[in-house]
C-alpha cells in the first residue's frame, strides 16, 4: 500500500502546477497565475428527485435557495448520474470514470439475486485512483470533505483519497437517525442532544469555510439527507402536514403499478417535504457564508443528487412524474438529476443547458475551471462542460452510458441503457429485451419504440454492447438455483 501512495504522490508532483501553463485555456491560466484560481463548492443531495426542487416544478417542496442558485446560473434539464444508485456514482464524481469501468458498479454491499446472479464488483473505491480532491490538492487547494462518503471501509476513507479534512465520510450509506445521539457513531461525529444531522454537517462546511477563506479551497458538503430514514424536524413536518391537507385533488391516482411495484404520483409527504427543506436551507446558509467571507465571486458552485428521487420503495417519499420509475431503475427517474452550476463573471445568471451531462464530466470540468491540465495517467470517460458556459451549444459527444448488472433494492433489474441525441435505449439482461423511446417526444418512456424502429434499436443496441466490450463490464450470470 505504502509503494501505491509513493507512485501516486510522485506522479502528481510530477505533472502539477509545472504543467499549467503548457496546456490550461488561456483565460482560465490567466486568472491561476494572478492568484486566482476559483474556489469549488461541490453539494451533493442524496436521493434528490429530478423534479424535487422548485426550479424543475415541484409546487409542493419549497427550495428557495436551490431556486436562487439555479437563478445565478446554469440550470441543467439533461443531467444524469452514472447509475440509479448512490456509489457507483459518488465513485464517477471522484474519477471521471464510468462506474462499469472502475467495476464499481453497485451500493456498498448489494447482495440481491433473482433469475440472474448479478456481476461481481469491488467494495470500494481504489486508492490508485487520482481523485479529483487529489489533484487539486496537489495544485494548493485546501480540500475538505462532509458527510456521506459510501466508497469503501477505513483505509478507503476520504483523508486517504486526497482530503485534508473528513468530517462524516465513512462506509456507511445512511444515519442511523438524523437526531442525535440515535447517529451516535454512524457518522462519528459529536453533537448535543437532539441536533439534527443535515444542520451539523452544515456547521462543519460552513468552520471549513471559515479556516481557508484566504487560500483555494474544494470544499465537498455530501449531505446524507435526504436518503432514509425519513425524518425531518417536527416543526418542519407538522407545516407540510397542514400544506398537504390543503392540496388541490390530484386528479388521479397517488400511485401507479411499475413492475411489481408502485410508483407515487404525487408529492405530499409531510416528512420528505421537510427534509428537502433542511437541506435547501443548508445551501442558503453555504451561500451566504460566501457571500460573508468575500469569496462568492470567486466560487464555483456545483449542485447535484447522486441518483433518482425514491419513488418504488422504503416509503416511496417522493414523486418523479413525468419521469417514469425512480432510484434502483434506469428509467429517467432513476437517473436523471437536479444539477446546477453557478461560476460567476463566466456563466450568465439563468442559463439553461438542455446539453445531456453525467456525473463523470465533473473532473475534467472542475480541472478545465482551476486552469489544470488534464491527468495523463487518469483515465476520464467524461468531457468538460466548459464550453457550455461559452455559448459554444453543444458538446463533442456521441453518448452517454450506463451498466446496471444488478437488482436494486427499489425493484429495478439488471439492465443497460444508452442515451444518443433524443433517443434512449434500455436493454433489460433477464431476457435481453431492449425498449427506446424518444425523450424528446416522450420523457415518460410511455411509448416503446423498439418494434416500430427496428433498425434504430438495432443500432443503439450494437452501440452499449460495444461500449460494454470497451470498459470490460462484467456481466450478470444466470442463477441455477432460481424457481421463477
Amino acid at each position: 500500500m505504502a509503494k501505491t501512495f509513493l507512485k501516486r504522490r510522485d506522479f502528481l508532483k510530477m505533472i502539477g502546477l509545472a504543467m499549467a501553463s503548457a496546456a490550461a485555456p488561456s483565460g482560465l491560466l490567466a486568472g491561476a497565475r494572478s492568484g486566482r484560481r476559483p474556489n469549488f463548492v461541490f453539494i451533493l443531495i442524496d436521493d434528490m428527485g429530478w423534479r424535487d426542487p422548485g426550479c424543475y416544478g415541484s409546487t409542493f417542496y419549497e427550495t428557495p435557495n436551490i431556486d436562487k442558485l439555479a437563478e445565478d446560473g446554469m440550470r441543467f434539464t439533461d443531467a444524469y448520474a452514472a447509475c440509479p444508485v448512490c456509489s457507483p456514482t459518488r465513485a464517477s464524481i471522484m474519477t471521471g470514470k464510468y462506474p462499469a469501468r472502475l467495476n464499481l458498479t453497485d451500493y456498498l454491499v448489494g447482495r440481491r439475486r433473482g433469475k440472474l446472479i448479478p456481476a461481481e464488483y469491488i467494495h470500494q473505491m481504489p486508492l490508485e485512483e487520482i481523485t479529483i480532491a487529489e489533484a487539486l490538492k496537489e495544485a494548493g487547494y485546501a480540500t475538505g470533505f462532509v458527510g456521506k462518503w459510501h466508497l469503501g471501509g477505513k483505509p478507503y476513507w476520504p483523508e486517504h483519497q486526497g482530503f485534508d479534512v473528513n468530517i462524516g465520510g465513512t462506509s456507511s450509506g445512511m444515519p442511523r437517525s438524523y437526531f442525535w445521539p440515535q447517529w451516535r457513531g454512524n457518522p462519528p461525529i459529536n453533537a448535543h442532544e437532539g441536533e439534527y444531522l443535515t444542520d451539523r454537517l452544515t456547521d462543519e462546511a460552513l468552520k471549513f469555510l471559515d479556516a481557508n477563506k484566504d487560500k483555494p479551497f474544494f470544499l465537498y458538503l455530501s449531505h446524507y439527507a435526504v436518503h432514509i430514514p425519513l425524518q425531518s424536524k417536527k416543526n418542519l413536518a407538522a407545516k407540510y402536514k397542514a400544506k398537504a391537507k390543503n392540496l388541490p385533488p390530484s386528479g388521479g391516482p397517488r400511485f401507479l403499478p411499475e413492475g411489481k411495484r408502485q410508483a407515487r404520483q404525487v408529492q405530499d409527504h409531510p416528512v420528505y417535504a421537510g427534509m428537502v427543506e433542511s437541506v435547501d436551507e443548508s445551501v442558503g446558509r453555504v451561500m451566504k457564508k460566501l457571500e460573508q467571507l468575500g469569496v462568492a465571486d470567486n466560487t464555483v458552485v456545483i449542485f447535484m443528487s447522486d441518483n433518482g428521487g425514491l419513488s418504488t420503495s422504503e416509503g416511496s417519499p417522493t414523486s418523479n412524474v413525468p419521469l417514469r420509475a425512480g432510484k434502483g431503475w434506469l428509467y429517467e427517474g432513476g437517473i436523471r438529476e437536479p444539477m446546477t452550476i453557478k461560476w460567476p463573471g463566466v456563466i450568465k445568471p439563468g442559463s439553461v443547458s438542455t446539453e445531456p451531462v453525467t456525473s463523470t464530466d465533473f473532473y475534467p470540468t472542475m480541472l478545465e475551471m482551476a486552469g489544470l491540465p488534464p491527468k495523463q495517467k487518469q483515465h476520464c470517460d467524461g468531457v468538460s462542460l466548459v464550453p457550455l458556459f461559452k455559448d459554444k451549444g453543444t458538446l463533442d459527444r456521441k453518448a452517454i452510458f450506463w451498466h446496471y448488472p444488478h437488482y436494486g433494492n427499489q425493484g429495478g433489474s439488471p439492465g443497460g441503457a444508452v442515451r444518443a441525441g433524443d433517443y434512449k435505449l434500455i436493454e433489460f439482461y433477464e431476457d435481453n429485451r431492449a425498449e427506446l423511446y424518444n425523450l424528446k417526444e416522450d420523457i415518460g418512456e410511455k411509448n416503446n419504440l423498439a418494434v416500430k424502429m427496428p433498425d434504430k434499436a438495432d443500432a443503439m443496441h450494437k452501440m452499449l454492447k460495444d461500449w460494454r466490450k470497451n470498459v470490460d463490464a462484467k456481466m450478470p450470470a444466470p442463477n441455477p438455483d432460481f424457481a421463477g
